[in-house]
Formats: structure tokens, C-alpha cells, sequence
């Protein structure tokens, strides 16, 4: 196929524009990453001043309350109810086995001193051990912060690779 030099002309000035465009697209579609990501650091210094001290004060008052009260009755359990009862069993346990092994070598002792013995080791293990519950409460509260964090962080972070192609697009060849 043939074509005129007229129309080989109005060819060529046609691929000539297209290409003009093209590197105007680039420009323009630039520059609107530049503003993204000016958008973006804009949004992150936002959120650093507005929504953390927020989310701070919300924390503050409505989880820490709801987490020092578990880690109370978390304690007061341990302490209460737990320690005494495991205590006991085993004070008990220990006070027969001994008077069981005495009776087996021959040797008679008193009961009501085994027992005193027992109480007494009771409250001390008791008094070392009164920190478990409120360390088991502490951690889970820990916890449930550290993943309350990581869902805002991740909900709120900006992606800027999103915005622009790593590589310039080339014109289109007519």
C-alpha cells in the first residue's frame, strides 16, 4: 500500500502529537504520585497527632480500668481460692504420706505436729506465689494491646509503591 506525502505527512505530525501527549501523560501522572505521596506523609503525621492521642486516651480509660479489674479478680482468685485449696491438698497429701513412711520405719510422732509443719510451709509457698495471677494478667493485657496496635497500624499505613510504576511507560508505536 501506498500512501501520498501528503497523508504521509499528516502521519508523521499525527505520531508527533501522540508522542507530545504521551510525555505530557507521563508528567502529569508524576507529578499526581508526588501529591500522593505527599498525601500519604501528610496522612501518617495526621495520625500521629490526631488519632494516637485518641486512641491513647480511649485505651486509658475504658481497657486499662477493664484490665486492672481482671488482673484482680485474676489475683484475688489465685490467691483466695486457687493457693488455699491446691495448698491444702497438698499439705494433706504430705502430712499422710509422712506419718505413712513413720509407721513403716517404726517411728510414732505426733500428728498435730506434722500438720503445724505443713500449715506452716503452706503459707509460706502461699506468701512466694501471690504474684502468679496478677503476671498471667499482665501478660494477657500486654497481649491484647500489642494486636490492638498492629490492627490500627495495619489499617492505617500507606502504601507508597501503590502510586507509581517503577518503570517509565515508553509511547505507543503507530
Amino acid at each position: 500500500m501506498s500512501l501520498s506525502r501528503k497523508r504521509k505527512k499528516q502521519l508523521r505530525r499525527l505520531q508527533k502529537d501522540a508522542n507530545q501527549l504521551w510525555e505530557a501523560q507521563q508528567e502529569l501522572v508524576g507529578h499526581a504520585a508526588g501529591v500522593a505521596r505527599e498525601a500519604s506523609h501528610q496522612l501518617g503525621h495526621s495520625y500521629r497527632e490526631q488519632v494516637v492521642p485518641v486512641v491513647q486516651d480511649a485505651y486509658n480509660r475504658r481497657v486499662a480500668p477493664v484490665v486492672d479489674r481482671g488482673v484482680k479478680i485474676g489475683k484475688h482468685v489465685v490467691d483466695d481460692k486457687v493457693v488455699p485449696i491446691v495448698g491444702g491438698v497438698v499439705g494433706t497429701a504430705l502430712s499422710a504420706w509422712d506419718v505413712a513412711n513413720n509407721k513403716r520405719h517404726g517411728i510414732v510422732a505426733p500428728v498435730s505436729k506434722k500438720i503445724k509443719k505443713a500449715q506452716k510451709a503452706h503459707q509460706k509457698k502461699q506468701q512466694k506465689n501471690s504474684g502468679l495471677g496478677s503476671i498471667v494478667a499482665l501478660i494477657l493485657g500486654a497481649a491484647a494491646a500489642a494486636a490492638v496496635l498492629y490492627a490500627a497500624w495495619t489499617a492505617l499505613r500507606a502504601d507508597d509503591e501503590l502510586w507509581v510504576a517503577d518503570d517509565p511507560l515508553s509511547a505507543p508505536d503507530a
